[in-house]
């Protein structure tokens, strides 16, 4: 009975916690009929400049970002940065890397933190400028930001061994600010 308490404590704490860092979505389909054409901007995957990778597959980095790959192969804690839910990166991420809904993700980072598979929530930040100024310091952080977001203070990663520029590259941003 004791057992049966601490664990629904434990998964109630969680949830706070979970509920404080991920938060339901509004749907790709939520824009204003009158909306002008949207077209698409690349999305890029950065790292800390001292971070020694650079080219990931796509499995490699849905694993990164769902928090079951931990390290760098220099040892460093991997630290995930994401955008808030609803904003139109978090949205691609959510369609082309995770491919999972708002609801499904958070369910996974809930269960992960509550069975140990997972050491650490992603941090959640509002703006692509604190996404790149925290991947800037912190050595292990990796994040994305639309391409016009970046800067020389962090490391673009090429993903199936293209850059965001490169014709193929999957991961475009949709709507609002798309370029």
């Amino acid at each position: 009975m004791a057992a049966r308490i601490k664990f629904v404590v434990l998964l109630g704490v969680a949830a706070l916690l979970l509920a404080f860092v991920v938060r339901e979505a509004a749907p790709c389909a939520s824009l204003p009929a009158n909306q002008p054409e949207v077209t698409a901007q690349p999305l890029a995957i950065i790292v800390n400049r001292s971070n020694p990778v650079f080219d990931l597959s796509t499995a490699e980095l849905r694993k990164i970002f769902l928090g079951d790959r931990s390290h760098w192969p220099n040892g460093r804690r991997i630290t995930l940065v994401m955008r808030e839910p609803g904003e139109p990166e978090r949205v691609c991420m959510l369609r082309d890397l995770y491919q999972l809904s708002e609801s499904d993700l958070k369910n996974h980072f809930l269960r992960g933190l509550f069975t140990g598979d997972i050491l650490v929530s992603p941090k959640v930040l509002a703006t692509a400028v604190g996404v790149r100024k925290f991947v800037f310091n912190v050595p292990g952080a990796i994040g994305y930001v639309r391409l016009s977001d970046v800067d020389d203070s962090v490391k673009v990663l090429r993903v199936d061994e293209l850059l965001p520029d490169d014709k193929g590259y999957r991961l475009k941003v949709e709507g609002p600010g798309a370029k």
